[in-house]
């Protein structure tokens, strides 16, 4: 699954704080210099960044890895020009550090998970910077590496399910790939919601998604969903389309509008669906493209965590020096809920 399929189409510009001068020390952080396979990522000395007026310099211990990661590595998302310096990651959970001057709403010493902007230098770092509107206060009830795998996948399956999709009590979802990153997590959101779940996975994954809540089971191995799934209200599609589970880019979406009711709605995080092929049956669809990040979803987030709504399941967990073997991972695709790399030791 690719839950950031769009982020970004075009990197404007990446900025090496070497060359800004305003950074206070050194970290250690993992950077790309150049597009390639995981041996581009570089476990290296990094300038150490400061916040701006409205953000937070976090003292990062876990950092979430996504398939966007590994795809702005090897440059199928855009190039930039060279000499670059970039450090990747989104997700980040970690501790404040310090505060910009017009910062309100945080202290330093607060547990909070966000999502970075990796144009001003991603999560795979000791230390990042975010502005107070991507960030909240950390789930109480969860660690950082848990914490870290939630804020991309959970921020695009609350827009998928609740902003684009409108899915309300007793209506009927069905979620592609549901127990990738941004599916297990859509499944929870729906269960909370009251919804009616159907989930499509390999086989393996059956007893991990009734346990989490699906009603429905279907293993897109041995069952065509399309054949036995009617009156749907939203489709979440998050099928990735780098990795080899189709027989064509894209057939899955093409798959899923005969299972929609009139006026369902097929919501794609991978693709833009054709408007031509929605009205032909009667239906809506859209593009969600990079989550907009709210830190009142991720506090909306936090709280549906603490109370046992929704939990993140930890596929694998690597040191932040091995950023390369948890790229080899996710890019082979069919990951059960996240892989996540540990920055530094914490119970916290």
């Amino acid at each position: 699954m690719d839950a950031l399929k769009a982020i970004p189409k075009t990197i404007h510009r990446c900025i090496d704080r070497s060359e800004e001068g305003s950074v206070a020390g050194s970290m250690k952080a993992v950077r790309i210099h150049k597009y390639g396979g995981p041996r581009v990522l570089t476990y290296e000395d990094a300038p150490r960044p400061e916040p701006k007026e409205d953000e937070l310099l976090i003292r990062v211990h876990a950092a979430g890895v996504n398939p966007a990661d590994w795809q702005i590595r090897s440059g199928r998302r855009s190039k930039l020009r060279k000499p670059f310096s970039l450090i990747l990651g989104f997700d980040v959970s970690g501790i404040v550090e310090a505060l910009g001057s017009s910062v309100t709403g945080f202290q330093i010493g607060d547990a909070v998970f966000g999502m970075a902007d990796i144009q001003k230098g991603g999560a795979y770092a000791e230390y990042v910077t975010a502005s107070v509107n991507d960030t909240a206060h950390k789930p109480r009830s969860v660690d950082h590496i848990q914490a870290a795998a939630l804020p991309v996948v959970a921020l695009t399956a609350w827009q998928v399910l609740f902003d684009a999709g409108q899915l309300s009590a007793g209506q009927k979802v069905l979620i592609h790939a549901a127990a990738g990153g941004v599916g297990h997590i859509a499944v929870q959101l729906a269960k909370w919601k009251g919804a009616y779940v159907i989930g499509t996975a390999s086989g393996c994954n059956e007893s991990f998604l009734r346990e989490i809540g699906v009603d429905e089971f279907i293993n897109y191995k041995t069952t065509c969903f399309e054949k036995i799934v009617r009156d749907v209200d939203v489709v979440l599609e998050s099928v990735n389309r780098d990795i080899a589970v189709e027989y064509y880019p894209g057939e899955t979406l093409d798959r899923s509008w005969g299972v929609l009711k009139k006026g369902g709605i097929l919501v794609s995080v991978c693709a833009t669906p054709s408007s031509e092929t929605a009205a032909k049956y009667g239906v809506r669809a859209k593009h969600v493209r990079p989550p907009e990040v709210k830190s009142s979803v991720l506090t909306n987030i936090a709280k549906l965590v603490d109370a046992g709504h929704v939990k993140p399941f930890i596929n694998t967990v690597f040191p932040l020096k091995e950023a390369r073997r948890a790229h080899k991972l996710i890019q082979k695709g069919h990951t059960r809920g996240k892989i996540v790399l540990r920055v530094i030791e914490s119970d916290i």
